[in-house]
């Protein structure tokens, strides 16, 4: 796989979440783009980036199974968050279900909103190692409640890399 990116070969990079590297086909169709967008920047940025977003919402939506009116482009995955948790109707008896192991400037967000809406957050232990699918399920679960009314996750841990069965 280390072929498919431009990192130097004689390291080993971790950190493809916060300063991640393009494989060499994704940086060679930005490039692409790049070069569109500099050959007219005005018309592109004022005109023809809206019906390219348009048509690759379409496309996103055929492969995802959803109309792409449905979807939106946001600039990366703190921002994405950020509008879901602005758009969520949670109170004083509300709870908010994560592991131990989501991402840290995301439990932020989700404690600063708490902290201003009311609702309490669980973060549930991780144990590690995982022994099977099937008991981490069990174990998650169990800090289910009937104040819970989101479980935010995600499948693969920032902090460790562990690939979570959801």
């Amino acid at each position: 796989m280390k072929e498919l990116y431009h990192l130097d070969p004689s390291i080993t990079f971790l950190n493809h979440g916060s300063f991640g590297a393009c494989p060499k086909p994704v940086f060679e169709v930005y490039q692409n783009w790049q070069r569109k967008l500099e050959q007219q920047p005005v018309e592109f940025m004022a005109i023809k980036v809206y019906d390219f977003l348009e048509e690759a919402r379409h496309a996103l939506g055929d492969y995802v199974g959803c109309h792409g009116d449905d979807l939106i482009f946001v600039t990366n995955p703190t921002t994405a968050v950020n509008t879901v948790i602005r758009s969520l109707d949670l109170g004083l008896d509300d709870e908010v279900l994560m592991t131990d192991m989501e991402y840290g400037s995301l439990v932020r967000t989700w404690e600063h909103y708490a902290q201003d809406k009311g609702f309490s957050i669980v973060q549930q232990f991780t144990p590690v190692p995982l022994t099977t699918h099937e008991d981490y399920i069990e174990h998650f679960w169990k800090a289910v409640t009937e104040r819970t009314k989101i479980i935010y996750l995600s499948e693969i841990t920032s902090s460790t890399g562990l690939i979570l069965p959801v």
